[in-house]
């Protein structure tokens, strides 16, 4: 069943059971696959690689949104940005834990050759295409930092 089949069936759930935080993420994220669709240069149908990118994108916006509302005390608007976030990434791809992403671009860096943090972009280009929607480019930046030290 593609996501845009399943959004629209947790939709209808939502609605049923009456879950309006699940409602607000769920509409969220039908806007965005329909955006897509519809996008200039479009043929009317997405990849599951494209609507991974989309809900990769969401999260990232809620988590910038919750840190945001969290720095300037608004906890009434950072438990409506949670409460979407959680939704949101049920339907993403599970996420590397810390112990996977170093052994992965550990191996990168190997095969890459990469000796120095002057050699962060070659293993950057490599590990944010292999690793794309595993983990978040964030995470795996701090790492390379670390790992080339």
């Amino acid at each position: 069943m593609s996501l845009e089949l399943t959004i629209n069936a947790e939709i209808k759930a939502a609605m049923l059971g009456k879950k309006e935080a699940d409602l607000r993420a769920l509409r969220a994220i039908k806007a965005a696959i329909l955006l897509a669709k519809t996008a200039e240069g479009g043929n009317g149908e997405i990849t599951e690689a494209e609507e991974s990118k989309i809900l990769q994108k969401l999260a990232k916006q809620r988590r910038d949104s919750l840190d945001i509302f969290r720095q300037q005390n608004r906890e009434d608007l950072a438990v409506k940005e949670e409460e979407e976030l959680v939704v949101i990434e049920r339907f993403l791809p599970k996420q590397m834990d810390e112990a996977e992403l170093r052994a992965a671009l550990s191996q990168i860096i190997t095969s890459v050759g990469a000796a120095s943090p002057a050699d962060m972009g070659k293993v950057m280009g490599v590990a944010t295409k292999q690793l794309a929607g595993k983990a978040d480019g964030k995470a795996i930046s701090a790492m390379v930092k670390e790992l080339l030290k």
